[in-house]
């Protein structure tokens, strides 16, 4: 059984394109959400200075991250005007094909650096236990 995949980028937000970013930001979620039933979680962020976009995705497998590659290219795009992409980080076992896709779109969004982070121990819970009281 393949292990979730955990992705994680961060984004400067170009000076004066905050509100572009939040409707960019809620048409993707919506987009996503309509066309990946697959996906765990897709979670956008903004820090308090409104200059960095931040976004947290988790996936079932490998395969899943890649189809949102695939579906979301055109969307991804939209940003390139808005943000400038500074890492992404993924977190268990992508494919060689989404390391790929992952590169071309931080280049594709201002040439961040995109890392991999192979899990070394831990475990995840679907649902947390009830409390016995």
């Amino acid at each position: 059984m393949e292990e979730p995949m955990y992705y994680v980028d961060r984004s400067d937000i170009h000076e004066g394109r905050i509100a572009e970013v939040r409707d960019g930001m809620s048409d993707l979620a919506a987009f996503a959400e309509a066309r990946e039933p697959q996906l765990i979680a897709y979670h956008f962020y903004i820090d308090e200075s409104e200059s960095t976009m931040t976004t947290v995705a988790v996936h079932p497998d490998s395969a899943s991250l890649e189809l949102h590659m695939e579906l979301g290219g055109p969307k991804f795009r939209a940003f390139g005007a808005l943000i400038r992409m500074r890492s992404i980080d993924v977190y268990g076992r992508p494919s060689p094909a989404v390391v790929e896709q992952l590169r071309q779109k931080a280049e594709m969004l201002g040439g961040g650096t995109v890392t991999v982070h192979t899990r070394q121990a831990g475990f995840s819970r679907a649902h947390p236990p009830r409390d016995a009281t």
